[in-house]
């Protein structure tokens, strides 16, 4: 058997040269995993000049050892939040998940990545032998339907029997494909990444960070490596965050399997098994994960992926298992990630509990907005130093509202173009991009932005209206995307032509 991460032995990963001198950046970024990758991403779109150094390279770490689910649906069940942390706080959590779901999308669409990126279900079954885990799943999709998301309760599941939960609309990737596309994006216009490059002593004073063979000067820091490197905080502050973080170690085996309809899946133990089912060009296969235990705390680690054979077995006779790995997760305290300033100019992102491929990616859209001294609804939430929650814990969002469907409808599956009958419109990919596109009586093709102009929701086609409805503020438009009724104060913008 293969002991090598799938995605490690598949992907073309980018060669980097090592910092050799002196250079100065608005950010430098410590990790290319893939927090880091995106980070430096969208901190170049916003106009910073970045750096981006890794011991390794970009995916060296912990992303290259992922099993690459992503999901809003965390490790802690939902209603376990909700009863330490209180109902919005529990809400806002999944809903950050889903915005780096919506981002990881929007990237992928942006920049024509090829990475495997698919829209399957997700479904969280009752473990075998725990029957009476049927009133739970049942809270759990009422509290989820409650805070917005699509939850389907199931008497079977359709793979294993078991009573469980179908979220729709969940994703799947390969991740270093899509984090080598993404890095590809990185340098130029003063932005560099460098590998096999250690961060070494950080002096607060002069903003510098020194290499083995170099200097970055820098305006900010951004350290991303799993468990943050020390940076200005000073030894006891970086130790006593520390503490607030435990490591655990999980495992991963994949095995082909008879041809299953691609989808995800998670039992209701504890620790927990997660399935991901892949169609392949040479047949399908099935990635099983769990018997996650503290770092260090067990010497037979060989018996865990015993187990795990022994558990893919009992689930999956057919299997033929082909190779393994193993990875890690940092849990914290209360279940909810630590991002957000823990020194002056100095950001950090960690404590994704097994999420770490959405709240990586999400980490990085608030790590750019503190940047840019732009708010940011989550801040709070998931600061470093925030107080213990409790249920009289308010989240506030920006503005009125902030719904679910701002987020949700960027992972709408698009219409196929040539599906378009005339008199109708639809929301269709052009070129990997998502389009308004209406077809008129004559088979004339008008081809819109779908954001809304108002606060950057999706539209939808309204058939009996024949309008573009916006579902979070009710603003109207003309199948040729001139403006209806607000609260827009502009029509939809033209596109380029299909």
């Amino acid at each position: 058997m293969k002991k090598q991460s799938l995605w490690l032995e598949t992907a073309q990963m980018p060669e980097l040269p090592p910092l050799s001198g002196t250079i100065e950046v608005d950010v430098v970024v410590v990790g290319a995993g893939i927090t880091g990758i995106t980070t430096a991403w969208l901190l170049k779109k916003s106009g910073c000049r970045v750096a981006v150094i890794d011991q390794y390279g970009v995916g060296g770490g912990e992303t290259g050892h992922t099993t690459a689910h992503l999901t809003y649906v965390t490790d802690r069940r939902l209603s376990e939040l909700t009863d330490s942390l209180g109902a919005k706080p529990a809400q806002a959590f999944w809903e950050a998940g889903l915005e780096g779901m919506r981002q990881i999308d929007e990237n992928v669409a942006e920049l024509g990545l090829d990475c495997g990126l698919r829209q399957v279900p997700g479904y969280l079954f009752a473990a075998v032998g725990k029957d009476e885990e049927k009133s739970s799943l049942e809270r759990d999709a009422r509290l989820a339907r409650d805070y917005g998301f699509e939850a389907d309760l199931l008497a079977q599941d359709p793979l294993f029997g078991r009573p469980a939960i179908r979220f729709p609309n969940q994703l799947k990737f390969h991740p270093l494909q899509y984090l080598a596309g993404l890095a590809k994006q990185i340098p130029g216009n003063g932005s560099q990444i460098f590998g096999k490059t250690r961060s070494g002593e950080v002096n607060g004073d002069r903003h510098e960070l020194h290499t083995e063979n170099g200097v970055i000067s820098y305006g900010a820091l951004v350290a991303v490596t799993h468990i943050p490197i020390q940076g200005e905080r000073g030894t006891f502050g970086a130790a006593l965050f520390q503490t607030k973080l435990a490591a655990y170690s999980t495992y991963a085996i994949e095995a082909a399997t008879d041809c299953i309809p691609e989808s995800l899946f998670w039992d209701t133990n504890d620790p927990y098994l997660y399935l991901r089912f892949d169609r392949r060009e040479k047949g399908c296969s099935v990635i099983i994960g769990g018997e996650d235990h503290k770092t260090g705390q067990d010497e037979e680690t060989e018996a865990r992926y015993q187990r795990l054979e022994k558990s893919l077995k009992s689930l999956l006779p057919s299997a033929r298992p082909s190779r393994r790995w193993s990875g890690q997760v940092w849990e914290t305290i209360d279940g909810l990630p630590y991002i957000g300033e823990v020194a002056e100019r100095q950001f950090v992102a960690t404590g994704f509990s097994g999420n770490g491929m959405t709240l990586g990616t999400f980490s990085a859209m608030l790590i750019r907005d503190l940047i840019g001294g732009r708010k940011n609804p989550w801040t709070d939430l998931f600061s470093p130093d925030r107080k213990a929650l409790s249920g009289t814990w308010e989240y506030v969002r920006e503005n009125v509202d902030f719904p679910v469907r701002f987020l949700a409808d960027r992972l709408r599956p698009a219409s196929a173009l040539e599906d378009l009958s005339r008199c109708s419109g639809a929301i269709v990919r052009v070129d990997g991009k998502k389009r308004a596109v209406y077809l008129d009586e004559h088979g004339k093709r008008t081809v819109l932005s779908p954001v809304c102009p108002h606060l950057g929701c999706i539209v939808e086609w309204n058939a009996a209206e024949k309008t573009w409805d916006c579902p979070c503020h009710g603003s109207r438009f003309m199948p040729t995307g001139d403006l209806i009724a607000g609260p827009a104060e502009s029509g939809l913008e033209k596109a380029d032509q299909a």
